[in-house]
């Protein structure tokens, strides 16, 4: 039985049997995405003098890998060292045919590991972060328990933010009409989410426990971090109820680590905070001084 309340918008709106694309939709992807995969263009990537390069655009997506790297070099790893090359995906930079080369999904962030022969490609945020951890010994537990609740965390976020960014973000900040319907559903699965995270956070630490992990680095710059950021959804999802939660991400926010990654490949802020490019820790020093 259908709702009468429910209205289909257009109102005309009928599927066709058969879909097929439209010139553009419209909205801020509309111009660039196509039902097809592979490279659109010719363009090699840069290679920078660290064995460690990276190719992304600070989104939450981007941010997981750069505060990984960020946090390994805290932690005394040197051969973290990387090069954070902009991929802007706004203007269809990673339809290239050097990135598409590494991540044939077309998707940020990608990463080539230069200290393999011959060289590794590493695609998909979650696979970048287990590549690293398992390189470097650290922020992936060597126990059972603790290593297999760190990958339920992990493949809870993968699974669990495209309702977020893909659903609630596309049709609350992208999408070039507001449809109710759309943006109601995504807005219930994404409280959903946010209390499954602070019911957990009520009695741990970290969400694989008592360390810090790379479970809790691929979900921070998502839950909440993009509700307070690119999709401006805090106040509208009533974020701050999730006292847990927010305990949570506070506190991981006061890493200097974090802070350093969450601003790397962003392009666009108030003065210190963000950063285009890395290739050198001395890079943070222009975005302290404003520059």
């Amino acid at each position: 039985m259908t709702d009468s309340k429910v209205q289909n918008q257009p109102a005309d709106y009928v599927p066709a049997k058969v879909w097929s694309p439209k010139n553009n939709y419209g909205g801020t992807f509309g111009s660039i995405n196509r039902p097809v995969s592979g490279a659109r263009f010719e363009k090699e990537l840069p290679v920078g003098k660290h064995p460690l390069q990276l190719y992304s655009q600070g989104t939450p997506n981007g941010q997981k890998i750069t505060i990984m790297l960020e946090e390994l070099l805290a932690a005394g790893h040197p051969g973290a060292e990387y090069d954070a090359w902009l991929i802007d995906i706004f203007k269809g930079a990673q339809f290239g045919s050097g990135f598409v080369g590494i991540n044939p999904n077309g998707k940020i962030p990608a990463l080539v590991d230069h200290s393999t022969d011959p060289v590794t490609r590493v695609f998909e945020s979650g696979s970048i972060l287990v590549h690293l951890a398992e390189r470097f010994g650290a922020f992936l537990p060597t126990e059972g328990r603790a290593r297999t609740e760190t990958f339920n965390w992990l493949m809870w976020q993968m699974g669990s933010a495209p309702f977020v960014g893909g659903g609630l973000g596309h049709f609350y900040a992208y999408a070039p009409l507001k449809i109710e319907y759309a943006i109601d559903r995504y807005a219930m699965e994404t409280k959903r989410q946010l209390h499954v995270l602070d019911t957990h956070l009520a009695t741990h630490e970290f969400l694989a426990g008592d360390q810090y992990t790379i479970a809790d680095m691929a979900v921070w710059p998502w839950y909440p971090g993009s509700l307070y950021g690119v999709y401006n959804t805090h106040e509208f999802l009533a974020v701050e109820e999730y006292t847990h939660l927010l305990r949570w991400y506070r506190a991981i926010a006061t890493r200097p680590a974090v802070a350093r990654g969450r601003v790397v490949n962003r392009v666009a802020g108030e003065p210190g905070t963000f950063l285009r490019e890395r290739h050198d820790a001395k890079d943070f020093e222009s975005i302290q001084q404003g520059e």
